[in-house]
């Protein structure tokens, strides 16, 4: 009786919102409409990377957030939103492999680690986010910030309360202590137990710990420190700062949980010990060498260069004046200007290459730059678009979701005006940005 009743309350509910909405019963019981197509024409297109193909005087066909399938011509259908870009050169939405969408490099940046909090982190990041998606980023790889700042935007950009770029993140690195990525070095003893996060670890089993730690707390890949950093605030150099013990622990560790492990790291000792130990990518690769390219091959595992933070690092310490800390400057005049040739030698030896900018080193929504860099080290500006698209979905394994515009794929696209097949630099004046079906720019 009870059951009936409450069947019957429903009912009575769902009839009385029927009529007031003004529409009966059974319209509000029926199959709702199929969202609306939106028709994007573009003057040209390059809808796949992979082939290189530009076509003429095409129409992308969109549904639901995704691309249903490519017209010849210029198409609409009655009812249906018209997006015209047929002054436009149209690709799919670009992707950064290495950000840090919750802070940038500055003279208060230093400052800024102990006056702001975790929230004004995580609305730098929603600023910066947006900023980044406006430059035509639709997805990036966060690789290193606050778990919970970086955590809230990334829930808050998927479920649409903010605009921003998709967002995969590590959270915090697992660093050693005292290494790059604890936040701790040059810090007085009483804030040292504030400020570091339970991800810096010693010993094989304290690193498992700190590998779970981060998966549970939302990690969706997990970001290491195998060597010294340019701007960590230590003179501890560029090699080797985990052990063997300890990066093999954490690479195993890291893939029974279901997720891949990218490695900061510059110095070849801990970029040739992390991918034997089966890494899945390299951050920056510095002084990768011949063995390095070795293991890159047989292990098909992939390196992102990152060259505008080698060129941002190399300028900014050879300013008189600069906000760098010596401990800084002095690492950043060595390793910054060897960044280009090293993306050359990866190249040439065949190592796979997805686009990343460690954008946050450089200023937010210049993530375009490497393009210009990635051309100068020898890529073509096909290839460097490949990175950035098709090359860098498949490292990330989102291959079937985005990097291309063929159907089935996320509706995420670019538009500027000029070949960037001919000229990479147009890259930098995005015109339009679609996301997920929905427009974020129109210029």
């Amino acid at each position: 009786m009870a059951r009936f009743n409450r069947r019957m309350v429903a009912g009575a509910v769902l009839a009385a919102i029927a009529v007031g909405a003004g529409f009966s019963l059974a319209q509000a019981r029926s199959t709702p409409p199929a969202p609306q197509l939106t028709y994007v024409q573009a003057g040209r297109l390059l809808a796949d990377p992979a082939t290189g193909k530009v076509e003429a005087q095409r129409t992308l066909v969109i549904q639901d957030g995704k691309v249903l399938r490519i017209e010849d011509g210029y198409t609409t259908a009655e009812g249906a939103k018209v997006v015209d870009l047929r002054d436009s050169f149209v690709l799919p939405g670009l992707i950064d492999s290495h950000v840090h969408l919750t802070s940038e490099q500055g003279p208060n940046a230093q400052l800024e680690e102990y006056t702001k909090s975790r929230s004004d982190l995580a609305l730098d990041g929603a600023w910066n986010g947006l900023k980044t998606l406006k430059a035509g980023f639709t997805t990036v790889v966060d690789l290193g910030a606050p778990n919970e700042s970086i955590f809230a935007l990334r829930a808050a950009i998927r479920t649409g309360r903010i605009p921003g770029p998709r967002i995969i993140a590590s959270g915090s690195a697992i660093s050693v202590h005292g290494g790059h990525g604890d936040p701790a070095n040059g810090m007085t003893e009483e804030l040292v137990h504030v400020f570091r996060p339970t991800s810096v670890c010693s010993g094989a089993d304290d690193c498992r710990r700190a590998v779970r730690e981060q998966v549970r707390a939302g990690a969706d890949i997990i970001k290491i420190t195998a060597t010294g950093g340019v701007l960590s605030n230590t003179a501890a150099g560029l090699g080797q700062q985990f052990s063997d013990e300890e990066l093999k622990a954490i690479v195993e560790t890291a893939h029974s949980m279901g997720r891949k492990v990218t490695a900061h790291a510059h110095g070849a000792d801990g970029i040739n010990l992390f991918l034997r130990a089966g890494g899945d990518s390299i951050e920056h690769g510095t002084y990768l060498d011949a063995e390095s390219i070795k293991l890159f091959k047989t292990s098909g595992a992939w390196l992102v260069p990152t060259l505008m933070a080698g060129d941002f690092v190399a300028r900014e310490a050879a300013r008189p004046n600069t906000f760098l800390t010596p401990a800084q400057r002095d690492k950043a005049l060595i390793a910054g200007p060897r960044m280009l040739d090293m993306a050359r030698r990866a190249r040439e030896g065949g190592v796979k290459v997805a686009f990343g900018t460690d954008t946050g080193v450089s200023a937010h929504g210049d993530n375009a730059g490497e393009f210009a860099l990635m051309v100068k080290a020898g890529f073509s500006p096909l290839d460097a678009i490949r990175a950035a698209t098709i090359w860098a979905a498949e490292h990330l394994g989102l291959l079937d979701q985005i990097g291309s515009l063929l159907p089935g794929k996320q509706a995420d696209l670019i538009a500027v005006r000029g070949d960037p097949l001919t000229d990479v630099t147009v890259l930098t004046k995005v015109s339009f940005v679609m996301k997920g079906g929905v427009v974020y720019k129109s210029e």
